[in-house]
């Protein structure tokens, strides 16, 4: 916000939006009346009415502004704490209630459905949220594991002889070797993988959420 707003009303940004729109009416009130005074001070009258009309409303939008970006952050935090407690209902329900879509917002939803096991949704909702906000890495990171896990299980589906050996390879895990993406990892593994990558990246984990 150009602070020249503010020292136009003779406000501050501390002051409260009370104050701004009192101090904004009383000098409404003067330069309303001033404005048919004769010359150059008439003039001078309605040039400052028009600034301090336009200060105002520049001002109490911004404000406005941020009062909802500081809103949906808290409702995106208050969605993360239903995913993190296994709240998944109240979690969409909360989605459900939001009346502006953007990235983040299909971001959670495809968390949502990645624990409702509803994978090719989970994945539709990571594509729109990369076509919103495509430089977003959390997003891509997010994307491109879960079509790895997707690609696994197709993997499996049409070999089953290769996902028995899999699990027999998991009967005694090697702990000290962290587990690797890609095509002989164990279901456990790449379930885990897929589930980090979509619900921690939610919990920062991974990167920051916004």
């Amino acid at each position: 916000m150009n602070k020249q707003y503010y020292d136009l009303l003779g406000v501050t940004e501390n002051s409260t939006d009370e104050e701004i729109e009192a101090r904004y009416n009383a000098l409404k009130k003067k330069y309303s009346e001033d404005r048919f005074l004769e010359g150059e001070a008439g003039n001078e009258a309605a040039r400052m009415l028009s600034r301090i009309e336009a200060a105002y409303t520049e001002i109490m939008s911004e404000r406005r502004e941020r009062r909802t970006a500081s809103d949906t952050a808290s409702s995106y935090a208050q969605v993360e704490q239903f995913i993190r407690e296994g709240k998944i209902a109240e979690a969409q329900a909360a989605l459900d209630s939001f009346n502006e879509r953007p990235a983040e917002w299909h971001y959670l939803q495809s968390v949502v459905f990645y624990r409702k096991s509803w994978v090719n949704e989970s994945k539709k909702q990571l594509e729109i949220a990369m076509q919103m906000d495509g430089s977003n890495e959390k997003y891509r990171t997010a994307y491109d594991k879960l079509k790895e896990k997707i690609e696994y299980d197709r993997r499996r589906a049409e070999n089953p002889q290769e996902g028995q050996a899999a699990q027999q390879q998991q009967a005694q895990p090697d702990y000290e070797e962290q587990p690797q993406m890609g095509g002989g990892f164990c279901e456990q593994c790449a379930t885990c993988c897929a589930c980090n990558m979509l619900f921690n990246c939610c919990m920062n984990a991974c990167c920051g959420c916004r």
